[in-house]
């Protein structure tokens, strides 16, 4: 081999080993430069805010965020829940019972992680959403009128406040005097989420003897002259009691609670219900709980 091969042999290994250390050397990357969110500004919308300010019992909010220099945002709702966005909107459902203070927390979220951060308290308001079925069976999408029945077996009852079934006594078909069977309870359906009760108890309603004083009167079993206080709100949660012997529902009568016969107790327990029939129990001041059923055409 003459010199002038030994030289580009020299070279040809020399550009080789030069490639080989080229091609081993890592990618260098670069967020370019850091830039810190600025201009942060949280919107927010409860649903149904436009009548009242908490919303309308749904839980429901859409929060908007924008900011300068962001690409995402960090959104926590107060609640130990969070999300993560690029496009600064998002949606939340509270579901704590009443009225609330919540705190929302965005982290706007800039290159290299540089983070600029706002807080927005809001009130939202959570109320027990009534199943659509049971809606449905109680006012018949619009408004639906009940009466008891008197035609049946147990149209009242009563038993131990610890089982669900009339124990110690069930009425016979048109037992009790005519004032136990003469109120028409009219449920009506006033939004999504809302029903009202008016009991017509046609002047007088049937008491018992330990829920008389209750009612402002004074004297055993018999009718009674009471006032029913007529169209009220119904407000519906889940029943604390009952478990599989009863719907899991219950809903409470604002003023003296009447539906038909009075036992002293204002909260009743829906232990089942269909279009034509429902059955009511309630605890009454004599500690037992009692039942009547209902029937609609």
């Amino acid at each position: 081999m003459n010199m002038k091969k030994i030289i580009n042999y020299i070279l040809l290994l020399a550009f080789a080993a030069s490639a080989f250390i080229s091609s081993c050397k890592r990618p260098q990357y670069s967020f370019g430069p850091i830039k810190t969110p600025t201009n942060v500004v949280v919107t927010t919308a409860i649903q149904g805010a436009s009548t009242n300010p908490t919303g309308d019992g749904s839980g429901n909010i859409s929060v908007s965020v924008t900011a300068t220099n962001a690409i995402a945002y960090k959104i926590y709702w107060g609640t130990g829940d969070s999300v993560l966005t690029t496009t600064g909107t998002a949606t939340y459902k509270y579901t704590t019972l009443d009225t609330n203070l919540y705190t929302i927390t965005v982290n706007a979220i800039g290159t290299g992680g540089a983070t600029s951060t706002v807080s927005k308290q809001i009130k939202v308001l959570y109320q027990f959403q009534i199943p659509a079925n049971i809606l449905a069976d109680f006012t018949g999408g619009s408004s639906k009128a009940w009466m008891p029945a008197k035609d049946t077996v147990g149209n009242f009852g009563v038993g131990p406040a610890s089982d669900f079934t009339p124990d110690y006594y069930t009425a016979q078909p048109n037992e009790k005097p005519a004032c136990a069977y003469a109120g028409v309870i009219t449920f009506t359906q006033t939004g999504p989420n809302s029903v009202t009760i008016n009991d017509n108890n046609q002047g007088q309603s049937f008491l018992i003897a330990a829920a008389t004083a209750f009612y402002g009167q004074s004297g055993g079993d018999g009718c009674y002259v009471v006032g029913t206080g007529g169209t009220k709100p119904v407000s519906f949660s889940t029943a604390n009691t009952g478990g599989g012997s009863s719907t899991g529902i219950q809903f409470n009568v604002p003023g003296n609670g009447l539906i038909n016969f009075g036992t002293g107790g204002v909260t009743y327990q829906l232990i089942s219900i269909t279009p034509h029939v429902m059955i009511l129990r309630n605890i009454g001041s004599d500690g037992n709980a009692w039942y009547q059923i209902l029937r609609a055409p």
